[in-house]
């Protein structure tokens, strides 16, 4: 991909602090986009911001509760008010998948991870196509599924739902918003080794060695910087065709 692809472009990035966010906002700055780092944990969304700085980047922290309109919408006009306007969103930010079966599922969990994982995502979704409608110059925007969003995982009742949904209402906003020449796509990581995967294999029991094969044809996990890069290329003008689409960022998972 020709660098700088993001030259002259606002982004925000949801659940930046950590993990794929955090590579997707420090990638966005090499590409030379003024980046919103957003995210609940202050202290790590800061020090994100400080090594793009550092790094000769252009950053900005935004603490934000995406399961709250207010939140949300204080987002997005923080970001106006700091850089003039909003050309590009990844919204990442999620939950780690809960663990029980149907029959059985944690309803306070359950209200926690959609209010979050779908909620969430439809609200920021909510107020960034708000203000690139009013812009009125089109936009991109990227929602974080996964591929439980395309094949089911047992005991994952609730995230399986939510990134079902996501991937719904991609599809739903790149309709109602070609028009405007408003892109809206999503990434649907695989296994990718960040602090959330890696929690999910203490709390199941499992280790990296046994796991990687069960969900990669390639037999390893993704790293958060491979997810960044298709986030960057759907946040380009390099995709400019492409919208109401998945890239599938699995290793293969979801085509066997």
């Amino acid at each position: 991909m020709t660098f700088p692809v993001l030259e002259g472009k606002v982004a925000i990035v949801t659940g930046a602090a950590m993990g794929m966010g955090e590579a997707t906002a420090k990638l966005f700055a090499e590409a030379k986009a003024k980046v919103v780092v957003a995210d609940m944990n202050e202290e790590k969304g800061k020090k994100v911001v400080s090594e793009i700085e550092d790094s000769g980047g252009t950053a900005y922290f935004v603490k934000v509760d995406i399961s709250k309109a207010e939140p949300v919408k204080d987002m997005v006009k923080a970001t106006v008010e700091k850089y003039g306007r909003l050309d590009v969103a990844v919204n990442n930010a999620a939950l780690t998948p809960d663990d029980k079966p149907v029959a059985e599922f944690d309803e306070d969990y359950w209200d926690k991870l959609m209010a979050i994982d779908l909620k969430g995502t439809a609200l920021c979704m909510k107020y960034e196509l708000q203000q690139l409608i009013e812009q009125g110059e089109g936009g991109s925007i990227v929602n974080i599924s996964s591929v439980s969003g395309y094949r089911p995982q047992p005991d994952n009742v609730a995230y399986v739902a939510a990134k079902h949904g996501v991937v719904g209402m991609t599809k739903v906003a790149a309709l109602e918003n070609g028009d405007k020449n408003i892109r809206v796509n999503s990434v649907a990581p695989g296994a990718i080794d960040t602090p959330m995967l890696r929690g999910a294999l203490e709390q199941f029991g499992y280790t990296a060695e046994e796991y990687a094969p069960q969900l990669s044809l390639l037999n390893r996990f993704g790293k958060a910087e491979e997810i960044a890069e298709a986030s960057l290329w759907l946040a380009s003008d390099q995709s400019s065709y492409i919208t109401g689409t998945t890239i599938h960022a699995d290793a293969g998972y979801t085509s066997r």
